[in-house]
């Protein structure tokens, strides 16, 4: 059985339930005043954290806790409010801050909530940091011993700009060689924190918008909408006879697309479609960097088309920490996370979907043209709940089945197993050439998992 302690850090951030520990006001607000701490002792002079949120309920009352922690440790706090977490990573380096905060939960729905940071130079915080930041919130001796006095604390300042400094450098990242005057886009904003931001930067690019998901209450973000549910904007793409429509996720910081006639393109679509053309440019670095989830078959197209590919673990912040250790400049996930290190430092959508149609105008190319670009091995993706999380190794049936199914596949497929980060659950990824072997080898994997510690 598992360790009744949780860590409060996951491979994301802290992530949970709204108003359930950890994600509840207490703990966060001890976080505020944990995370004050290390950035104080690890920049002189005064401090101050960059803090934003998308468009939950909860976002508020986070949103309160974070800045008064933070603020009663003695560092000011500089609120944004709604705005991607891309853009709180370009802001926090932008306006030198010692440190970035994001309230979101990404992709899940309303009832979740999430804070993850980010350090001075708008990267992801390191294990390290992270871990100091839990040892101050599980001792209230080392916090009371740094409380500073009255006179010391810190001020909340609230942003106005924010989203137009944000906006003003999306902008300079597509070029003034083209236009996007006479194209029409749906763009699918998931109720979530790009509504303002991406209407606004397309139109002021010269693009005509129909924007979906533009309405949030507070509990409808990524609700049936979104980047995890692009047959609607395929649909009104349709409808709407536009030229391409774009999906974003909650916090903005994953696209998927679709081209005129509704085919909907993923991550390694992108990837193959952006990869060439910075090669040639001499812009890529070393190659591009994936995940384990990403096709074989764009393996296969980097390997015919001589580019280096390379497998991190799921996870943008393992991705991000594989490009710059490979020196590549371009990465990404299946799920729509594309990095571009040259321009950003993590997944941001608006921009992706910049540098993307930058492309399609440098080409002259729809982006129907590069339906076929990849060719995909079939690919069955199951998520089963577990009990516990028990090395897969010491669960006899499950590695036999999976032992099993990886001779049988050879050479022409791959099998993955693994426990999702954030969620009780095992993900099963079988991929191959036969569907209908996949299919089986998926499903014996499956059931071996729900046999030994399924639940139910």
């Amino acid at each position: 059985m598992e360790s009744k302690k949780r860590k409060l850090f996951g491979t994301d951030g802290i992530r949970g339930k709204a108003n359930v520990e950890p994600m509840c006001v207490d703990t966060i607000l001890r976080v505020g005043r944990a995370a004050a701490c290390v950035f104080r002792h690890r920049n002189g002079g005064r401090h101050s954290v960059f803090l934003g949120k998308d468009t939950r309920l909860s976002c508020y009352m986070f949103e309160s806790a974070l800045a008064s922690g933070l603020c009663s440790m003695g560092v000011d706090v500089l609120l944004a409010g709604p705005i991607p977490t891309p853009g709180v990573a370009f802001l926090t380096s932008e306006m030198r801050a010692d440190a970035g905060v994001m309230i979101s939960a990404s992709h899940n729905a309303f009832e979740d909530n999430g804070v993850k940071f980010f350090g001075p130079d708008g990267f992801k915080l390191q294990d390290t940091v992270e871990a100091e930041i839990e040892a101050l919130v599980a001792s209230s001796v080392d916090l009371d011993r740094e409380r500073p006095n009255s006179a010391d604390v810190g001020k909340i300042v609230r942003l106005d700009d924010a989203r137009g400094r944000y906006i003003t450098y999306l902008k300079h990242n597509f070029s003034r060689e083209h236009s996007l005057k006479g194209m029409k886009f749906v763009l699918d904003c998931a109720h979530g924190a790009t509504y303002k931001i991406a209407p606004t930067v397309f139109t002021e690019l010269g693009a005509r918008v129909h924007v979906l998901g533009k309405d949030p209450n507070g509990t409808n973000i990524n609700k049936h909408c979104g980047a995890l549910n692009p047959k609607r904007l395929a649909k009104v793409v349709l409808e709407q006879r536009a030229n391409m429509g774009i999906a974003f996720d909650g916090d903005g910081d994953r696209i998927m697309v679709c081209d005129e006639s509704g085919h909907v393109f993923d991550g390694d679509d992108l990837l193959a479609i952006l990869s060439k053309p910075m090669q040639e440019r001499g812009v890529l670095g070393s190659g591009v960097v994936g995940t384990v989830m990403s096709n074989f078959g764009l393996e296969k197209y980097y390997r015919e088309n001589g580019i280096s590919f390379c497998r991190a673990s799921v996870g943008d912040r393992y991705v991000v920490e594989k490009m710059r250790e490979t020196q590549s400049m371009l990465g990404g996930e299946p799920s729509g996370h594309l990095l571009c290190l040259n321009r950003s430092t993590t997944g941001d959508g608006i921009l992706s979907a910049i540098l993307l149609l930058e492309e399609l105008c440098r080409a002259n190319q729809p982006l129907s043209f590069y339906r076929d670009l990849v060719p995909r091995f079939p690919q069955v993706l199951k998520n089963v709940k577990v009990r516990e999380r028990k090395p897969l190794n010491e669960l006899g049936s499950v590695s036999g089945c999976i032992t099993s199914a990886e001779k049988e596949l050879k050479e022409s497929g791959r099998v993955l197993v693994r426990y999702s980060g954030t969620e009780p659950k095992a993900r099963v990824m079988v991929e191959g050439e036969n569907p209908d072997q996949v299919q089986r080898l998926a499903d014996d994997i499956v059931a071996a998992i729900e046999s030994e510690i399924g639940v139910g």
